[in-house]
């Protein structure tokens, strides 16, 4: 085996090899990222507690046909007064690489517990809203979102 190498072949084999590391560098961080952060999301807004599946309402497109700008809104059933309100709501999709999609605070002078915004996907996903009531009960409401094109991802 010879190992004489001039200076265009070492440089060469440098950048052959600079480049492999960077691609699986690249490659690694994309797995890690791929994996996605729903529950520890969801665990640190809830403190563990289950949420009910009631009174929270999402509403969004069945099939979105660009990822990139997906409109959606979603409402909490409550009266909104000193004695029941919605305190919190998050947003959390579960196919983007980060699930936290947005967190709204609300207090009795909001008047409804509702927001309306335009959201981003990577591709076909369920999303999931939590709303945490001012006595510390938790409400929550999930639709699955078709993807056709763009989002996160391209």
């Amino acid at each position: 085996m010879d190992l004489n190498l001039n200076r265009r072949q070492a440089l060469a084999a440098g950048a052959g090899a600079i480049a492999a590391v960077a691609f699986g560098g690249a490659a690694a961080q994309a797995q890690a990222q791929a994996k996605n952060d729903i529950q520890e999301v969801i665990d640190k807004f809830t403190g563990g507690k289950k949420a009910a599946e009631r009174l929270v309402r999402l509403d969004l497109p069945e099939i979105a046909e660009n990822g990139n700008t997906v409109p959606i809104g979603v409402s909490v059933e409550s009266p909104m007064t000193e004695q029941s309100y919605v305190k919190d709501l998050l947003v959390v999709a579960d196919g983007n690489p980060r699930a936290g999609v947005a967190t709204f605070h609300f207090t009795p002078n909001s008047g409804v517990a509702e927001v309306s915004t335009r959201i981003r996907l990577n591709a076909t996903q369920h999303i999931t809203a939590i709303a945490r009531m001012n006595d510390g009960s938790l409400a929550m409401g999930t639709k699955e979102v078709k993807v056709t094109i763009g989002g996160c991802g391209g």
